[in-house]
């Protein structure tokens, strides 16, 4: 491919570095800070602690979470019941879309790297307290269309701490149905390291890209082998785990290098131009439309 001749490296941070650059922002209050945001589908960001909350967030949308730093524990309610998911440093997973979460960061240091995708226009999303840690009853909940989590969970997080419900404890009268269709079905896998599936998958490397997520987010790891199989259609997020590689979108005549931990969200892929022998490619796409492309 080396009609792809234009070097585009706008965009492309190194992830420890840009974690490092921005540590302030992973501090109390604020614990959080977007990497990738506004105009993209994916919403890549790293959120700090310590952060511990009760509020529950539901979606439609797959969450996927790779611990940088320290541990993390992820409440969830799975099939209606309460359960604590714990993360520990190295490790990924992928948390289905609808099922209500609750992140809690309660270690001084820890950082997280967090991908969501941008919501539909006719998606919600809710968050929710409950009365008690049983879950059984839902206390205070508020619904709204998500464009910025960050700023837009600040007023609903005052408004509930400022509500009778949270002073009495007796449930908002107001309480209706969900407006998103909530996961009561699936079990959960559990969180791996994410070394140990690129050590354990060793060999597969040599002859080709391997499925990591298969379902809304579709994440796929290269190797040095193998052409390029996603949608060359799709905003792609793509994290160069080791070693090093160029990604060529043909139609604008563009490559992205990309050495070992460079990470960058780009518009289109057509082809991995070239890669080095200890290649380890980290490229995710969503399965949903791009609300940002009209």
């Amino acid at each position: 491919y080396s009609f792809c001749t234009l070097l585009d490296k706008m965009g492309v941070e190194s992830m420890k570095k840009w974690v490092a650059d921005n540590e302030a922002s992973f501090s109390p209050p604020v614990c959080n800070k977007m990497m990738y945001g506004i105009g993209h589908q994916h919403k890549v960001m790293f959120v700090g602690g310590p952060n511990v909350r009760k509020d529950y967030h539901m979606n439609g949308g797959e969450e996927l979470f790779l611990m940088v730093k320290g541990d993390m524990v992820l409440k969830v309610m799975e099939k209606g019941k309460p359960k604590d998911v714990p993360i520990k440093e190295g490790e990924i997973f992928m948390l289905p879309g609808g099922v209500p979460h609750s992140p809690q960061r309660p270690n001084v240091g820890s950082v997280g790297l967090v991908i969501e995708r941008e919501r539909l226009e006719s998606e919600t999303d809710g968050v929710r307290w409950f009365v008690d840690d049983s879950n059984e009853t839902v206390l205070f909940e508020r619904w709204f269309h998500c464009t910025d989590l960050g700023t837009q969970l600040v007023p609903v997080i005052k408004e509930y701490f400022a509500s009778e419900e949270h002073t009495t404890r007796v449930p908002s009268k107001d309480i209706g149905p969900p407006q998103l269709e909530l996961d009561t079905t699936t079990e959960l896998s559990a969180p791996f390291s994410l070394q140990g599936w690129l050590s354990s998958n060793a060999e597969k490397f040599e002859k080709g890209p391997v499925p990591l997520f298969t379902n809304e987010f579709k994440v796929t790891v290269y190797g040095p082998e193998g052409s390029f199989e996603g949608d060359p259609t799709k905003e792609t997020f793509v994290w160069q785990v080791a070693g090093t590689s160029s990604v060529c979108d043909e139609k604008t005549n563009t490559t992205t290098d990309l050495a070992t931990d460079g990470c960058a969200v780009l518009t289109a892929i057509t082809a991995i131009a070239s890669r080095s022998a200890d290649c380890r490619l980290f490229i995710c796409q969503s399965s949903k439309p791009n609300p940002n492309v009209k």
